[in-house]
């Protein structure tokens, strides 16, 4: 629709007032190159806004007059004001941003008070601050793992794909490891291949294990300069290895990531958790649902789920399709695969 409409006198008026004689309401923002900002090249802020909640919205200077439902009005002009904070402090406006913004402003967690929600977006409360950005949390999960990473000495990321697990926990290693909180960072991942046989791959050991160890670098020099990066895994401050590498070792004064944690058998498991050494941390994220091991063996996670519940020092944070920031589509997904599943519905 046409953002740009011939100017409406009954426009004019106080922030954010709803019209009584017609379905509209009406937000102004005062400065209007944050507002430029927070509509997004060729609007595409607005567009998201429009498509997730069935509104539609018209820009005439610095005001934004939303048409709709009334609930849905009042939601988007809640994630509209949110998102104008974030530019307010000085910090970008991403799609996934969006997205975070309609989902916990829009459906209130069942756990959490309303006007805490968007809690998050308003003057950079909580922020991991690595060398190439910040990384702030998007969801009440979320900020709830990243609360724990930094309070406790083992913490558990249980949920689907996408919800932020890994990368959250790496960038709290970077963060950690950059102030000096800790001397090195550990990353690991089980060598299982998922779901497909790959035979024997060429080169030598690193070579070998690269292609698994892939998602660990990627989010690694995502928060690292990359020649910084080299350098550390040169070091050896940096370490990426598959969890076989770890039997036998005592890993302190360290942040230990096992990523795909599912796929550890409960042997390795226990091995992996029990490499905790002094002054060290550990994160372990991982997908219960989503298990490649042989059939018949029992996935670590799952028994770690069960075991160590309620532990002393052990934090369990707990995601779901609700929590993914990867693509509105990959939620979307999974909720239609979980109800697929058998049983769902009984």
């Amino acid at each position: 629709m046409a953002r740009n409409a011939p100017h409406d006198p009954a426009m004019d008026g106080p922030l954010a007032v709803a019209d009584d004689d017609a379905p509209r309401t009406r937000v102004e923002f005062p400065d209007n190159r944050l507002l430029i900002e927070l509509c997004g090249g060729f609007d595409r802020n607005l567009a998201q806004v429009e498509g997730a909640l069935g509104v539609q919205i018209a820009r005439r200077g610095n005001v934004l007059t939303l048409h709709g439902d009334e609930d849905a009005r009042a939601r988007a002009a809640e994630a509209l004001r949110a998102l104008y904070r974030r530019l307010e402090a000085g910090r970008a406006v991403e799609p996934g941003d969006v997205l975070a913004a309609l989902r916990f402003g829009a459906a209130p967690d069942e756990d959490a008070p309303r006007a805490g929600q968007l809690e998050m977006f308003a003057g950079g409360r909580m922020a991991i601050r690595t060398r190439k950005k910040a990384v702030e949390p998007r969801t009440p999960a979320q900020r709830a793992y990243v609360e724990a990473l930094f309070e406790k000495e083992l913490v558990f990321g249980l949920g689907p794909a996408g919800t932020g697990k890994t990368y959250l926990a790496v960038a709290a290693a970077a963060a950690m490891f950059l102030e000096g909180r800790v001397d090195r960072i550990v990353l690991s991942r089980p060598a299982v291949e998922a779901g497909e046989r790959l035979g024997f791959l060429p080169g030598d050991m690193k070579e070998k294990v690269d292609p698994y160890m892939q998602p660990l670098y990627d989010a690694l020099n995502d928060l690292i300069p990359a020649r910084q990066v080299q350098r550390f895994i040169e070091e050896k401050r940096i370490e990426i290895a598959p969890l076989a590498f770890m039997r036998g070792r005592t890993l302190s004064n360290a942040f230990i990531v096992l990523d795909e944690a599912q796929n550890a058998t409960e042997m390795q498991m226990k091995m992996f958790l029990t490499r905790l050494g002094e002054g060290a941390r550990m994160a372990v994220t991982g997908d219960p649902g989503q298990v490649d091991l042989p059939r018949g063996v029992r996935s670590g996670l799952v028994a770690a789920d069960r075991i160590l519940r309620g532990v002393e020092g052990v934090g369990f944070v707990r995601f779901t399709s609700a929590d993914v920031v990867r693509h509105p589509l990959v939620a979307r997904i999974l909720e239609a695969w979980d109800r697929d599943e058998p049983g769902a519905d009984s």
